[in-house]
């Protein structure tokens, strides 16, 4: 069940959303550009996504579970529990993790599939 007022507050639960394939692996995506509220929320769950940027979409990944390792613009980063990565739009970007980690991820503008493009 979703509870909104109108254009003000949204309520939504992650066990009611769409969980859909996505190039990253699995993506649980509550609050879409459909909600008109500027962003997105998905939670995705990462093993080896492919390498890729945004030419508009900012996004904010903070990992909630697991290891792995981001690569920013051709830089490798380790990740744990609690990293916060901030990726501008058009930086290229891939995280990867042998046993798969769990991200919160925020984009605004709300991501687009139109808006994704891989290397």
């Amino acid at each position: 069940m979703t509870t909104t007022a109108p254009a003000r507050w949204l309520v939504k639960h992650l066990d009611e959303a769409p969980t859909v394939p996505c190039p990253c692996g699995t993506s649980t995506r509550p609050i879409t550009a459909e909600d008109g509220l500027g962003l997105n929320l998905h939670v995705t769950s990462i093993t080896d996504s492919r390498r890729h940027y945004h030419k508009i979409c900012n996004e904010v990944y903070t990992i909630l579970e697991g290891t792995g390792q981001i690569e920013l613009d051709g830089t490798w980063v380790p990740v744990r529990p609690g990293s916060v990565i901030a990726i501008p739009a058009m930086v290229r970007h891939r995280l990867r993790s042998e046993a798969g980690v769990k991200v919160i991820l925020v984009g605004s503008p709300p991501y687009r599939e139109d808006d994704e493009y891989f290397d």
